[in-house]
């Protein structure tokens, strides 16, 4: 999460945005959030949104790399503004409190700025650099005086940011990592803070935080006394060997109070990554921040991985945000926490989970409901077979989801028992006779086959099983010999095969498919005619009813081009011991997912994506086992896949995940002729459908980067 903001007016009102996709909005102080639909608001991890200083419905946010856009009805709607200099907007969204007209925004090319409150925009001559934060002085002295901070130094401006001159004299360095001001009408203080890179110079620490106190003419470092000055890394798992300040905060309602957010220098206090506080303006300093229960006193609310693991995994954050007009609340964010104070650091809440209340399990299982923050990729949900309350959902990055209440509460599976390949559980395969057994997918790589790994972006290669359980997925064990060392991204049971000697077969990323006979114990590879040598990389196998097995080879780049070698759809009508091509006349370089018809195992639909130059991204349908295909549909450049509907013959839902220019869920009531958007799906990324038979009228989506989602068959 990045890029957090909180209203001057009402300090519950709150936004952040995720690098998933979507930006969310909070009423209550984070209790509960809302995804802003994507047709209306794009998110931003770039530029920080800004609330009106004086009306409290009006919001400006930068609409992902597409400009600005404003709300006046508290981010139900939202409408573009005036074309922005250089595109994408970088940095913060300001607006002067005097003057609420006036807005400052950084974009690529440099600081804009509107008279008109976004209207038309202009380009400022002088500051150069990406841009990072603005402050406009309220004082009755400072008479128009704003500043602007970049990678590349402070400007001051005297004339509503017409004209500007440098502002960074005694500092260290021009390279800043984080600015703010604060400026108070009825004292009259203005005090400005900034921190520059903290590095060993001489032997000597240099860098850290500084502070002016007339207006950017000169800097001092401040004294230091309480902040991490270690110049050596304390354990492994420091961040740094040098406290990095990568935040700092102050505010109009008391300039003296600032706030410095760090990189940690090892795990235990005072090494850790906090955040320290001064009431003097960086005269002394405190830590107010300390989440990791193996010290005391802990101040942070425990989530989910803190409450199981009980330990707590530091991280720099990622932003940083603090109310204008109460200088006791903050607002933090990192890679997946949201950390809320309210009384300037004593307690921290937290405001992504909440814990359920007990339901007579005690505290040995803690249960969490979902309060609409909902950041992460799931990739398959589940009801259980033998027990419809029970529900399972399979996340990149925390593994595993278990409800035992029909989704109203959820579990982070066990610390104990857990797979040893922890960061993503791609796909569940349930003993059809023997309750609560099921196989499990693990991977340590997760985004398998989105862009992420296609383009290079993340790594494609690392370790990854088979794992069984026989407790309703409490606890795991790897059920592996035989298997690369690699993700396994998909799993299969032949419900034909003995009990306790089941048949399974496995979809290996990279080097094919798996085929076991006795449980999973043992594995070989059963790969004849699969693919090629340079690309084996399975992302999902289906067994049909009628014992048809399907292999989908997804995309392979090679320095930077897409080749044709192996990628497609495959079938075997011998358990795996012989595959052919079933799109061969019609080639696809990124497939990536299908269905197969469950009455007709020659209908298949598969989704596939734009490779490069060749637009052949779209929803493909073969009617006579691929001797023929044809494209029934095509809404953007990365489609996913498509869905059969159990009960309702002729209606299928198709999913685009990345790149979707409007909606990511689409129904066909007509067999693929035609189709309509199901656009009360706020999240643009949806990737499977999933079906409940106790609940008929409804469907799930899991998304990439939204969660799970729960709404009617039809809209």
């Amino acid at each position: 999460m990045f890029t957090p903001a909180i209203s001057p007016i009402d300090s519950k009102l709150m936004m952040l945005n995720c690098d998933m996709g979507a930006a969310y909005l909070t009423r209550d102080g984070g209790k509960t959030w809302r995804m802003l639909p994507y047709g209306e608001l794009r998110s931003s991890t770039r530029c920080r949104p800004a609330f009106h200083p004086h009306d409290v419905l009006t919001i400006y946010a930068a609409n992902g790399w597409d400009g600005i856009k404003v709300s006046h009805d508290q981010g139900e709607h939202w409408a573009p503004l005036g074309e922005l200099p250089g595109g994408e907007a970088q940095g913060e969204i300001a607006i002067d409190p005097q003057n609420p007209h006036l807005l400052l925004v950084g974009s690529d090319k440099g600081v804009c700025r509107s008279e008109n409150a976004g209207a038309s925009w202009g380009l400022c001559r002088g500051p150069v650099g990406k841009p990072i934060a603005f402050h406009f002085d309220v004082t009755s002295e400072a008479n128009g005086t704003c500043f602007v901070a970049t990678t590349e130094g402070i400007w001051a401006s005297k004339d509503e940011g017409k004209s500007w001159a440098p502002a960074a004299s005694g500092l260290p360095s021009k390279e800043l990592s984080s600015f703010a001001g604060g400026s108070n009408a009825q004292t009259g203080e203005t005090k400005l803070y900034c921190s520059v890179r903290s590095e060993l110079l001489n032997g000597k620490l240099s860098g850290g935080v500084y502070r002016s106190t007339d207006r950017g003419d000169s800097w001092q470092p401040v004294d230091g006394s309480g902040l991490n000055r270690d110049t050596q890394a304390f354990d492994q798992w420091a961040h740094s060997p040098i406290a990095q300040y990568v935040h700092v905060l102050t505010t109009n309602a008391n300039p003296s109070v600032v706030y410095a957010l760090n990189s940690g220098t090892g795990i235990p206090p005072p090494h850790h990554a906090t955040v320290f506080r001064s009431d003097d303006a960086g005269g002394s300093w405190r830590s107010v921040f300390q989440a990791d229960p193996r010290w005391k006193p802990c101040t942070v609310e425990a989530g989910f991985v803190v409450e199981e693991d009980r330990q707590y995994y530091a991280s720099v954050p990622l932003g940083a945000a603090i109310s204008q007009t109460n200088a006791d609340t903050l607002l933090v964010v990192n890679e997946g926490e949201c950390l809320i104070t309210t009384d300037g650091g004593s307690a921290w809440k937290n405001g992504a989970c909440h814990r359920a209340p007990s339901n007579g399990e005690q505290d040995a299982k803690p249960r969490w409901t979902c309060n609409g923050l909902v950041v992460t990729s799931t990739w398959n949900f589940y009801v259980d077979p033998f027990e419809s309350d029970r529900r399972y959902i399979c996340y990149t990055d925390i593994g595993l989801g278990l409800s035992t209440d029909r989704g109203a509460s959820w579990r982070w599976w066990p610390r104990e028992g857990r797979s040893p390949w922890r960061n993503t559980c791609y796909e569940l395969a349930f003993d059809p006779a023997v309750k609560g057994k099921m196989w499990g997918a693990f991977s340590d790589v997760h985004d398998i086959p989105n862009a992420n790994i296609i383009s290079g972006r993340h790594r494609d290669r690392g370790a990854g099983g088979v794992c069984v359980s026989t407790d309703f997925g409490e606890t795991w064990k790897p059920t592996t010999q035989g298997l690369p060392r690699a993700p396994v991204v998909s799993v299969v049971v032949d419900p034909a095969s003995p009990v306790g000697s089941r048949t399974l077969y496995a979809g290996v990323f990279g080097f094919g498919v798996y085929r076991s006979t006795d449980d999973g114990a043992t594995w070989t590879a059963a790969n004849k005619g699969i693919g090629s040598e340079a690309n084996r990389r399975v992302c999902r196998v289906a067994l049909h009813s009628d014992g048809t097995l399907f292999a989908l080879v997804t995309a392979l780049q090679s320095k930077g081009k897409f080749t044709a070698e192996g990628a497609g759809l495959y079938v075997s009508k011998d358990r795996g011991e012989s595959w052919r091509c079933l799109n061969a006349g019609q080639p696809l370089l990124w497939p990536k997912d299908f269905s197969v018809d469950p009455s007709n195992s020659s209908r298949i639909l598969l989704g596939a994506a734009d490779a490069g130059s060749e637009k052949q991204g779209g929803l493909y349908q073969t009617l006579d086992g691929g001797v023929t295909w044809s494209r029934i549909a095509r809404e953007g450049p990365e489609h996913f896949g498509a869905f059969f509907h159990p009960t309702r013959p002729g209606w299928i839902y198709m999913t685009l995940c990345e790149g979707a220019p409007g909606s990511g869920l689409w129904l066909s009531r007509d067999d693929g002729c035609t189709w309509k958007p199901m656009n009360g799906l706020p999240f643009p990324n949806a990737q499977r459908v999933a079906f409940d038979p106790g609940d008929p009228g409804a469907i799930t989506v899991t998304t990439f980067g939204g969660g799970v989602w729960r709404g009617p068959e039809s809209e």
